[in-house]
Formats: C-alpha cells, sequence, structure tokens
C-alpha cells in the first residue's frame, strides 16, 4: 500500500534520510512507513500530499489519479 510514496521520493532522487529530516522523524520510522510495517499519522500523509503534489488517497492506493481533488473548503 505504501509503495507509492517509496516510489515519488525515488522519483525525486530523495533519501528516507533527507524525507525523515523534513518530517522531523528518524529515518527508522520513515522507513517503516515506506515498508508499511508503521501506519503514516494523518498529519505526515498530509505533509507529503503538499510535499509531492498528490492527493492522499493517491498515496495510499485507493485512486491511480494524482492529482488532489479540487474542492473549495467552506
Amino acid at each position: 500500500m505504501y509503495k507509492r510514496i517509496r516510489d515519488l521520493r525515488e522519483d525525486k532522487d530523495l533519501t528516507q534520510q533527507e524525507l525523515a529530516n523534513m518530517l522531523h522523524i528518524t529515518q527508522a520510522t520513515y522507513s517503516r512507513y515506506e515498508s508499511g510495517d508503521l501506519d503514516i499519522p494523518t498529519a505526515v500523509l498530509i505533509t507529503l500530499s503538499k510535499f509531492y503534489g498528490v492527493s492522499i488517497d493517491y498515496l495510499l492506493g485507493q485512486t491511480d489519479n494524482p492529482k488532489p481533488n479540487d474542492r473549495k473548503r467552506h
């Protein structure tokens, strides 16, 4: 399920350590996110979604459309 966060990271030529630093977590924790051994907290999903410019549904494999939903908030 979390293969996409690895693929997106690799597409940007970033290391796990670089992403971990951005998220203020350890590399080991980030590695566990990518392997699916640890659920990704909502705040981290939001940060990754904004960083990569993709929807959270895309990150979680719920859609193949990477574009974020353009719904306006009320």
